[in-house]
């Protein structure tokens, strides 16, 4: 996996800028936001096509957004790889969703972006954070009531759950069940850096809110399908 704090994959916030401004390893990022291979600073001036590849993962080790460097299976970046499953995941759902025309495509969408906003507190480990990084990478529980607000709707719309269901009902209802399965692996692989205080308790709340939001709009799709 590609550097998170050096990737643009922090996304919503313009991460890239605040992580150039707060660790001074950032300061030697290329163009294209990747250091290069021998640690030298490249050039817009000398590089005509930027290189989305950095060989500084090459001996299995990759960096926080705080610049702290770790083996890439520490669960730090099995964390914000799994999240990033589950955008993906969300992505392709949403591609269906918008051919079949649902409504909750823009809210799918929405979501995606607060994944890239969990991806900064994931990356943001507390054990190496300065206040200035965790300043720029707090989760807030907002994100969460607006996941509660979204399933109180589409609960009203649901006859009442009186029994286990099967993860499928049509395409669109199936994706957003695999969406969701995903999601429980993530919200897994969260709550240890939760528990051993290395990320806020908000961003496990919202992946536990989050597969119940999937779960209801996935027999939305299915009802609604008939």
């Amino acid at each position: 996996m590609a550097l998170w704090a050096s990737g643009g994959r922090l996304g919503a916030r313009g991460c890239l800028g605040v992580a150039r401004r707060l660790c001074p390893r950032f300061r030697s990022l290329g163009p294209q936001g990747g250091e290069d291979g021998d640690g030298s600073q490249s050039s817009l001036k000398t590089s005509k096509i930027p290189k989305i590849y950095t060989k500084t993962g090459d001996k299995g080790f990759s960096s926080t957004f705080t610049g702290e460097r770790r083996p890439k299976d520490d669960r730090v970046f099995e964390a914000l790889g799994t999240v990033d499953e589950l955008s993906s995941a969300i992505g392709l759902a949403l591609e269906i969703l918008s051919e079949k025309g649902h409504p909750m495509a823009d809210e799918l969408q929405r979501i995606q972006c607060l994944l890239q906003d969990i991806g900064t507190a994931l990356a943001t480990p507390r054990s190496s954070a300065r206040e200035a990084h965790l300043k720029h990478s707090a989760f807030e529980a907002g994100p969460v009531r607006e996941l509660e607000t979204w399933i109180d709707k589409y609960t009203h719309q649901l006859p009442p759950l009186t029994a286990f269901i099967l993860p499928s009902g049509g395409v669109s209802g199936a994706a957003l069940h695999f969406c969701r399965a995903v999601c429980r692996r993530a919200e897994r692989c969260v709550v240890p850096l939760v528990q051993s205080g290395e990320t806020d308790a908000n961003v496990a709340t919202f992946l536990n809110r989050l597969s119940d939001y999937l779960f209801t709009v996935a027999r939305v799709c299915s009802y609604e399908g008939g």
